[in-house]
């Protein structure tokens, strides 16, 4: 045996994490061991507080401490747009740019045939009845410029375009930095749909 149990406990735990291998987990694991014990008191109560109160907002699905979410229950906001969303990492990265002032609504996924996942499994029922209930000017569709992605907004455009409502979907194609050479036809085709006039 290479670690003592409870180490290698902590170390299978953490690569169940996404994105964190074998050597990160380890690496996460003995980073902990040498820490104070306070410190680790500190981690494992943060942790503990996270579960404890953190919840999702009961309008958008946004990770919140209160219920509506801050976002939802801001009266500065333009409660006429929504902006739709794979996950609340996805609403994090588009509040980073500080210049979407709308509400949002958190999908919790994709449709993904391939896993089963169909417009069921994701909010798109609770999305249609927020839309229904009036006052929506926008749905504006962000999910990544995945197969999934892609397939959920045109669900989505298929489903909200029958009440009216505008729906429009983020632009999609290089960044800003990226190299031409090194782009794929996907991204280099959606670059050329979505060009603007300068």
């Amino acid at each position: 045996m290479l670690y003592t149990e409870s180490l290698g406990r902590l170390i299978k735990l953490f690569q169940k994490m996404p994105g964190v291998g074998q050597k990160s987990a380890q690496r996460l694991a003995l980073y902990i061991l040498q820490i104070p014990q306070p410190e680790a008191e500190k981690l494992a109560q943060a942790i503990l507080e996270l579960k404890d109160k953190t919840r999702y907002c009961s309008l958008c699905r946004n990770i919140t401490e209160t219920d509506p979410c801050p976002i939802c229950a801001d009266p500065g906001r333009d409660a006429s747009l929504i902006c739709v969303v794979e996950d609340p990492k996805g609403l994090l990265a588009i509040e980073k740019t500080k210049g979407y002032k709308g509400h949002y609504h958190v999908l919790m996924g994709n449709i993904s045939p391939l896993d089963n996942i169909g417009p069921d499994e994701i909010r798109t029922r609770e999305l249609l009845a927020r839309v229904e209930q009036g006052g929506i000017n926008e749905v504006i569709v962000a999910t990544s410029p995945t197969i999934e992605g892609e397939t959920t907004a045109m669900y989505i455009s298929k489903l909200i375009k029958p009440t009216g409502v505008k729906v429009t979907r983020i632009a999609c194609g290089l960044p800003m930095g990226g190299d031409l050479e090194f782009a794929d036809e996907v991204t280099i085709s959606k670059a050329m749909d979505g060009r603007l006039g300068i």
